[in-house]
């Protein structure tokens, strides 16, 4: 299904791959940086989106972030902006811990289990990282009205918006799997957003997004 005329479409892509993991909670650590793995998942992203009109990209801060960004903004001509409010989950006092001391904790255990309401500690909560999220998404609706943008950002954090958009709770948000380097689409409507796709990691750019639509009248020809 195609979006419709009015829409915004968000491509929302999670960072390639790293080192960390699987293993630790990088959350905010600065200088995680793309592994070997991810730097071809950056380049392959860019060939993949080659033929895929957007007109700006956006991303997160962190380096994995930038770095996944940067390859395909630039064959598209475009500068990568990056916006505090796609940064990682503020993971606080977990943050950098492995994984394996983590599930040792009750309260990440909860927070695994009741994550719309358990606390972070020195965090901020789940909920708090929708509505930045969310809030961002809407602001960049209006600004780009009938075009499409890229989105570079983390696991938690996009995973937030395709909740919001699918009207669930964040206590299921394991429900949807978000890999290195895959796109998650959305369709941003004035009066309502939809999902168009999730954890779309293929070699073929959207099938909804190819190159030869016009956007004189809108996304679709």
């Amino acid at each position: 299904m195609r979006p419709e005329a009015e829409a915004t479409v968000a491509l929302l892509i999670r960072h390639g791959h790293t080192e960390a993991i699987g293993r630790r909670l990088a959350g905010r650590l600065p200088g995680i940086s793309l592994s070997a793995t991810g730097r071809g998942q950056a380049t392959a992203l860019a060939a993949r989106l080659a033929g895929t009109p957007i007109t700006a990209v956006y991303s997160s801060p962190l380096e994995r972030a930038v770095e996944t960004a940067t390859p395909f903004a630039s064959s598209h001509g475009l500068a990568v902006d990056r916006l505090d409010s796609l940064n990682e989950f503020d993971f606080g006092e977990w943050t950098g811990r492995t994984f394996e001391e983590l599930n040792g904790l009750a309260p990440w255990r909860r927070f695994n289990t009741h994550r719309s309401t358990a606390p972070v500690p020195g965090g901020e909560s789940a909920l708090d990282v929708q509505r930045r999220v969310v809030a961002t998404l809407e602001a960049l609706r209006s600004k780009h009205p009938h075009e499409v943008i890229a989105l570079v950002s983390h696991l938690d954090v996009i995973r937030t918006a395709v909740l919001h958009c699918a009207g669930t709770s964040l206590d299921l948000f394991d429900r949807f799997e978000i890999s290195p380097a895959s796109i998650t689409s959305l369709s941003l409507e004035p009066c309502s957003w939809r999902v168009l796709a999730t954890n779309d990691d293929g070699h073929a750019a959207p099938e909804f997004l190819s190159s030869d639509w016009s956007f004189g009248e809108g996304l679709a020809q």
